[in-house]
């Protein structure tokens, strides 16, 4: 059996992550009051951080409190108090994986019952079918709106560093701001920032080279970018290919390969264009062909559930494995694999007619197991998806109301 996947991986920047592991991104929606992290984050990554994962990215931090991806994400900003970071980057790090942030503006995916700015490249809402009214009419981003943005990444990723953090990855991929500019569907844009692939980029490459020029070239620096949209016309593996040239240029640690957004949640093993993905590491194919061009390390996520599976990916030459709803279900899965374990990782699925409603009931199952590990818990793999949907209805029902008294304050 190939003993790659616990070697470990020196990265551009001369930092190295234990193994070949990743415990890859996800929305814990668990901020307290504030939007800050407290002791339910703390303990989630006291799990992560015993289970043999060399490398935890967290859940989406935003980066403007006035856009959320949801009413219980983090928020750090340049006058973020920083005391409740430095206690999650400890609880993170006290097992020797490396620790990042995910820091992320939703754009136009923000839910229309929070309030607050719904921002795009230009004013195309989602289409989510019946289900578009739950998202907020999109406006079109400024000149001066997209440099404060490009600003708000740099001073982020600073705070970050400053927490304790080993790094942040900038989220390009699924369907989020950054990723609404690459692609040619929701970026109808005519002036610098839209048009031909090079501008549609720009925002990106502007905001990895304004977090290049505020931190240490210690601190590690990822880019998460789709495979594809998986939409007819959107943003497509060629320009994935391209972007991760351009990105070579830019002293980028780690190349994150995932694919699909809101409209078509490949991340999820569903496509609107029906395409058909692999069963496991849905994106490998993908992920391969950018490594061929990708001077930096590539990782690829999405359905990586067994370790014959992440050994695949490691001898089609991507350098890591990224795991998420494993790792939600089994936190300490690459401690177990090490010692020649296979548990079982699967759990009750939705297979509804309502696609929308199908991908909401799958992330809210994720949710409550992380829920359950921040209250010291063990997860719970027999649980309903219909009653994970209506309970994480009803916690979001309140975390908004929670969120929009503090964003009005």
């Amino acid at each position: 059996m190939n003993t790659k996947l616990f070697s470990p991986l020196t990265l551009p920047n001369g930092s190295v992550l234990p193994n070949r592991v990743a415990k890859a991104a996800m929305e814990e929606n668990m901020a307290e009051d504030g939007q800050l992290p407290g002791t339910g984050l703390c303990e989630l990554y006291r799990h992560w951080s015993a289970g043999g994962s060399g490398l935890l990215i967290s859940g989406n931090v935003m980066v403007d409190h006035r856009a959320l991806t949801g009413p219980g994400a983090v928020v750090l900003e340049r006058d973020t108090p920083l005391a409740p970071f430095k206690r999650w980057a400890e609880a993170g790090k006290q097992n020797g994986a490396r620790f990042w942030l995910q820091i992320s503006h939703p754009g136009r995916q923000v839910f229309a019952n929070m309030g607050g700015k719904v921002w795009a490249p230009s004013a195309v809402p989602l289409n989510m079918g019946k289900h578009s009214k739950l998202f907020g009419q999109p406006q079109e981003m400024t000149e001066e709106e997209i440099r404060e943005t490009i600003r708000r990444f740099a001073d982020t990723a600073l705070r970050a560093e400053e927490a304790g953090f080993d790094g942040v990855e900038v989220h390009a991929a699924h369907g989020y701001l950054l990723a609404q500019f690459l692609s040619p569907l929701a970026n109808h844009r005519q002036d610098a920032w839209g048009g031909t692939l090079e501008n549609r980029a720009r925002f990106l490459l502007e905001v990895v080279r304004a977090i290049r020029a505020a931190v240490n070239p210690s601190f590690a620096l990822g880019v998460k970018i789709n495979s594809a949209d998986f939409q007819r016309g959107g943003f497509d593996a060629a320009d994935a290919q391209q972007v991760a040239r351009w990105l070579n240029e830019l002293h980028v640690d780690l190349l994150e390969v995932s694919g699909g957004t809101y409209e078509s949640p490949a991340m999820q093993g569903q496509t609107a264009d029906h395409r058909t993905l692999a069963r496991e590491a849905y994106f490998l194919d993908f992920a391969r062909d950018i490594a061929g061009v990708a001077q930096m390390p590539v990782m690829t996520t999405g359905g990586i559930r067994r370790r014959e599976v992440a050994e695949t990916v490691l001898v089609q030459g991507v350098a890591l494995a990224g795991i998420a709803t494993a790792l939600a279900l089994v936190p300490d899965l690459p401690a177990q694999w090490r010692a020649g374990k296979s548990p079982a990782t699967g759990q009750r699925t939705a297979n509804w007619r309502d696609k929308t409603l199908t991908a909401l009931a799958t992330m809210a199952q994720v949710r409550r197991q992380l829920q359950r590990m921040g209250r010291g818990q063990s997860p719970a793999l027999d649980e309903s998806p219909l009653w994970a949907l209506l309970c994480d209805r009803w916690r979001l029902t309140g975390l908004t109301k929670r969120y929009r008294r503090w964003l009005h304050a």
